[in-house]
């Protein structure tokens, strides 16, 4: 059983089991519930740490736990109202509506039900994550002098440099001056994006794209304008016709496996994007975030827009989470130029630093032996994991098309067919046993077909992968006939 069952499961049966002993009564050692419940004691301490986050029971280092005293009656509900009005002020007519619509992001943070197949999943299952090596780097961090003091307000001069190389190559088209450390990806855009347009302003975004950045641009009173993608990435003369007619200045894109369709920028488009956004005085956002995922049957990456750019046009965002763990937020932010300062006062001002310790687990990691071996391994088992995908689709889903094979990332885009209902087949999917993310919040207008993202990462492995396609095949019967 996956821990987060067990630990859940676990902790639920103490719930049930509390009315036995009295406010102040002592439960069952740990050790008692280990051989009763036959799980681990890391299974059992996390399921009472669930509990005493809940108040249920009081645990006393040394003497074990108790329960705990009854609650006081609930507090008097009050009237928040008023909040509606206070929210929705937004000061100025011309002002968009500063709504934070989060339902596109937390469809792939959500952890599913037990028993659900999870193609929903925004992240690699913790099978494919380098818990071990990113453990040992945590312990060796730790043990650094100074570890725990205040980092640069930049980041760690030599974090910075690896980033650097990293983004701009052997040539060093990218310098560790240039390079500021974030706390993640979804952090660096959101720093960039107020960075570079006030609240109202148009931005350009590709159609379809990562929820996440529209939540983003929303949030922040900006107004996303569509720029259609297809299996080459952005189409340049689109891109050129959308500044002119919105007067946007700043473009979002992911040119590398871009989310959801997995298209890479073609070589021909790359210095055309770069040459239209500068005649067009604007930014270009490029969001790097899936460049350790690349599979095994690829061949080498090409490099970021950033590599190319020497007139400070392009904003680069780069990551380690997605090739870590949801938890190792360390990313990094590349630009040159005036806006290299308006970024760093943004992050300061926002969150000070990214904490030093975790700075230092990324320098370890990607320092070490295990950092290579990992992503060797990573490329190889994301490739035949795609593979049986694709095959598990095409034998029992031929009427989901599936247009693009990506190379890399950790998704596949299948169309549905026309008329098909998403919120339908969701629904029935889940009913079904395997949860997977509808096409609609990816697109900013109205999209042309519907879709769903499935991931392959998310998941055990292939035999799962394969479970969770036949139950997706008994939601498709039940929905589209």
């Amino acid at each position: 059983m996956h821990e987060r069952s067990s630990v859940g499961e676990l902790a639920q049966r103490l719930r049930q089991e509390l009315d036995r002993y009295s406010p102040g009564g002592k439960l069952p050692s740990s050790r008692a519930l280990v051989e009763r419940y036959r799980v681990s004691p890391v299974t059992v301490s996390r399921a009472l740490a669930h509990l005493a986050a809940e108040g249920l029971v009081v645990t006393r280092p040394g003497a074990g736990a108790f329960r705990a005293a009854r609650p006081a009656a609930p507090a008097a509900v009050g009237d928040t109202s008023w909040q509606a009005v206070a929210l929705s002020a937004d000061g100025a007519a011309d002002l968009v509506p500063r709504t934070v619509d989060a339902s596109g992001v937390t469809a792939t943070l959500a952890v599913p039900p037990p028993g659900v197949i999870e193609f929903s999943g925004g992240y690699p299952h913790p099978s494919l994550q380098p818990e071990r090596a990113m453990s040992a780097a945590l312990a060796r961090a730790g043990r650094r002098p100074g570890a725990w003091g205040r980092p640069p307000l930049e980041g760690l001069p030599e974090l910075r440099e690896w980033f650097a190389r990293s983004i701009g190559g052997p040539g060093g088209t990218v310098t560790a001056a240039e390079i500021l450390i974030a706390a993640g990806g979804q952090s660096a855009l959101t720093t960039a994006l107020r960075a570079l347009a006030p609240p109202g302003a148009p931005v350009l975004v590709e159609s379809p794209t990562y929820p996440g950045m529209l939540a983003i641009a929303r949030s922040a009173g900006l107004r996303p304008v569509p720029v259609p993608v297809d299996a080459d990435g952005v189409r340049p003369e689109l891109l050129a016709d959308a500044f002119r007619a919105s007067g946007a200045r700043v473009f979002v894109c992911q040119p590398l496996f871009q989310n959801p369709t997995g298209a890479v920028l073609a070589r021909d488009r790359r210095a055309a994007v770069l040459r239209t956004a500068r005649a067009a005085g604007a930014f270009v956002v490029e969001d790097d975030f899936v460049r350790h995922l690349v599979h095994e049957d690829a061949g080498p990456p090409p490099p970021p827009l950033a590599a190319d750019d020497t007139d400070g046009v392009v904003v680069h965002v780069a990551s380690l989470t997605k090739a870590t763990s949801p938890s190792f937020r360390v990313s990094a932010l590349a630009a040159r130029g005036p806006v290299l300062e308006r970024l760093r006062a943004i992050q300061v001002v926002d969150a000070f630093f990214v904490p030093r310790p975790l700075q230092e687990a990324a320098l370890e990691l990607v320092g070490s032996p295990a950092w290579p071996r990992h992503l060797r391994a990573l490329s190889a088992e994301l490739r035949a994991r795609r593979d049986a995908m694709v095959s598990a689709l095409r034998l029992h889903l031929p009427e989901l098309a599936l247009d693009h094979v990506p190379s890399g990332g950790y998704h596949l885009w299948p169309r549905l067919p026309d008329g098909a209902d998403e919120a339908a087949l969701t629904a029935a999917a889940l009913r079904a046993g395997v949860a997977f993310t509808p096409g609609r919040p990816y697109f900013c207008a109205e999209p042309p077909a519907g879709h769903a993202r499935l991931s392959f990462a998310a998941v055990g492995g292939s035999a799962e992968i394969a479970e969770g396609v036949r139950r997706l095949r008994s939601a498709c019967s039940e929905v589209l006939g």
